[in-house]
């Protein structure tokens, strides 16, 4: 039901109603008086009056309205559905219907993207009337807007945000049998990151000098491969020594205890030496514990703390170029393969579900490391000038 309402600021009328689920303002130049009042209503009855038969024309009562060409625009989409309900509503019943699928941080993340990118901008617009053009023109906003600390969203950002507004879009244009505005949309190229291991010997610097409550912390992550949220999340009960095997099944994520994320990622570590002997020794200090990394009441560690407090003031200390610890799991891989262990292996103890992704990321490490890099063939060409030389008269 709309109503006839006065701007303080101006004392003037306005119209106040919903059009296509979307509320409307409409200011006049009519002053606040009981005939004006009067006069307004009788106009708002018609407008609801159309509104209800689906005669309503908005440019006919208000052609200076900049809503009047975005409704117009909008009755001339194929499959438009003037009785779709405005991006906020149908965002909010989405979520809720995800939500038992999801983990909680991911619940997190897409409700900060909404609150703070999609509904800014699209909040109030009927789902059916969101065009491909208002889906281009967001993105390139997006790569226009300044991060509070300097610089521009990067291409992985924009697509993170992008991600939820399409997944919205279809599903609303599923649910109510209008085009995707999304469809065809690629994603923003994410330019390839090198990976930056560490070498060996930079790898038992950082052993040899870590505060030795980090010690056998860091001797797991360099030589397991296991990711941040799954060494701060093992338990004593994964752990087999009998069979020498680290049992991932968990990961700590913003605090959350959660499942792996992958069937991939519910894995076995096969333990080395120094690992085992890293363990054991861990043992004695936390086996009291559930977590075999933790704080000395046995709370697990919180990630932000000890990269800030124990891993960057180590390489700095150390003189090591800055790298983020993921870095370890990183140097795992390549020292695996310069060691000359199977693909099908490596790949099982880093989670992954073929050897695709290890020489897609890795493969450029490794003829450095094995000496696979083409000094085979040059030592046979040097080799077969030598002999020439001494056969020569």
């Amino acid at each position: 039901m709309g109503s006839v309402r006065v701007r303080r600021q101006t004392g003037k009328l306005f119209l106040d109603f919903t059009f296509r689920g979307v509320r409307c303002r409409e200011q006049t130049a009519l002053e606040d008086t009981p005939a004006n009042r009067k006069r307004l209503r009788q106009l708002l009855g018609r407008i609801e009056a159309e509104i209800l038969l689906g005669t309503f024309d908005y440019g006919h009562y208000f052609p200076n309205s900049p809503r009047a060409a975005r409704f117009a625009q909008a009755c001339l989409q194929p499959g438009a559905d003037a009785e779709t309900p405005v991006f906020r509503d149908f965002a909010a019943s989405w979520v809720a219907e995800m939500k038992a699928q999801w983990r909680r941080s991911q619940i997190e993340n897409v409700q900060s993207t909404l609150g703070r990118h999609l509904l800014p901008t699209f909040g109030e617009r009927p789902v059916g009337e969101i065009s491909r053009s208002d889906v281009l023109a967001f993105r390139a906003a997006l790569t226009e807007r300044p991060k509070p600390n300097g610089g521009r969203l990067s291409a992985s950002r924009i697509n993170h945000i992008m991600t939820p507004l399409r997944m919205i879009l279809n599903e609303a244009a599923n649910r109510y049998g209008f085009n995707s505005p999304c469809h065809g949309i690629k994603s923003l190229r994410v330019p390839r990151t090198d990976v930056q291991p560490f070498s060996l010997e930079e790898v038992w610097q950082i052993i040899d000098q870590v505060r030795p409550d980090f010690r056998n912390y860091y001797t797991v992550r360099f030589f397991t491969g296991m990711r941040s949220g799954e060494i701060h999340a093992l338990t004593w009960d994964h752990i087999d020594f009998e069979r020498r095997q680290i049992l991932v099944r968990q990961a700590l994520v913003k605090g959350e205890l959660v499942p792996t994320k992958t069937d991939g990622s519910f894995r076995n570590i096969d333990m080395s030496e120094p690992v085992y002997q890293a363990l054991q020794d861990q043992h004695r200090a936390t086996g009291q514990f559930d977590y075999v990394f933790c704080t000395r009441d046995g709370r697990p560690l919180h990630n932000g703390n000890v990269t800030n407090r124990i891993w960057y003031p180590l390489l700095r200390e150390l003189g090591l170029k800055r790298r983020r610890p993921y870095q370890t799991r990183h140097t795992a891989a390549t020292l695996w393969l310069a060691a000359g262990e199977a693909p099908e292996w490596i790949a099982r103890q880093m989670g992954h579900a073929t050897t695709e992704m290890l020489f897609r990321v890795y493969s450029r490490y490794v003829p450095n490391l094995t000496r696979q890099d083409g000094s085979a063939f040059e030592r046979l060409l040097a080799e077969t000038r030598y002999q020439q030389a001494e056969e020569r008269p």
